[in-house]
């Protein structure tokens, strides 16, 4: 593989990525907190917050953490909201970003009840890796979890990241030993991938109550047939 003509990758910018069911605004304390807590801090915050980096925490802790999270200049992160409804549904972010060698980071994702296992939290990463791939030029495109994370390990494979390996005593979190699960996307794989996405997000594959009729994994020959 010839890169003599590589060049650094720019970093993602504050703007909003917009697709058929969800829309990607760039995090905004004033404008996000309040529905950002509505949808990830109530019953189920506990349970939800046990493989992140934070914990759940009260409505003025909560714009604390919000507000220096948007003071970040290492990590863009994505306010996803549903488009039909215009409830705010979750965060994802843009993060560890490798400029140089064309490598980028999902991460911190924080799908809520509004959106969990939904057509919108699909696309919200179909945009994240099509802005990541197509509009940026990155060539690879990482998802990393705790490897007790059995949730986010079987949505990593069914978005069609590459299981690469385990980092053993990768950290000390929350108290506790972390072993990290990596999985990747690469640029040469991209348009099979954007083909499957595509192909399942089509309005068409969804009945009046929104429930699909293919699932993903299936999707894939569907939009093999596009050409």
């Amino acid at each position: 593989m010839d890169l003599s003509n590589w060049t650094p990758r720019p970093s993602p910018a504050r703007q909003v990525l917009e697709g058929h069911y969800a829309r990607l605004e760039p995090l905004d304390p004033v404008r996000h907190a309040d529905g950002l807590f509505a949808a990830l801090m109530g019953e189920s915050a506990e349970n939800d917050h046990l493989y992140l980096f934070e914990t759940s925490m009260s409505r003025g802790d909560f714009q604390t953490w919000i507000e220096a999270k948007a003071k970040r200049t290492d990590i863009l992160c994505g306010v996803v909201v549903d488009r039909e409804t215009g409830v705010i549904g979750g965060r994802q972010d843009f993060m560890r970003i490798d400029n140089a060698h064309g490598v980028i980071e999902i991460g911190s994702i924080h799908w809520g009840p509004p959106i969990a296992r939904s057509r919108v939290a699909t696309e919200a990463l179909y945009l994240f890796a099509k802005h990541a791939f197509e509009d940026l030029g990155y060539r690879r495109f990482e998802w990393k979890c705790n490897n007790d994370n059995l949730p986010s390990k079987r949505a990593a494979s069914r978005f069609g990241f590459t299981y690469e390996g385990l980092f053993r005593q990768h950290m000390v979190a929350k108290g506790k030993n972390r072993d990290t699960a990596w999985f990747s996307m690469i640029d040469s794989e991209w348009p099979a991938l954007r083909a499957r996405f595509d192909a399942w997000l089509d309005p068409a594959n969804f009945d009046a109550e929104g429930r699909q009729k293919a699932a993903l994994s299936a999707a894939e020959v569907a939009g093999s047939k596009g050409g």
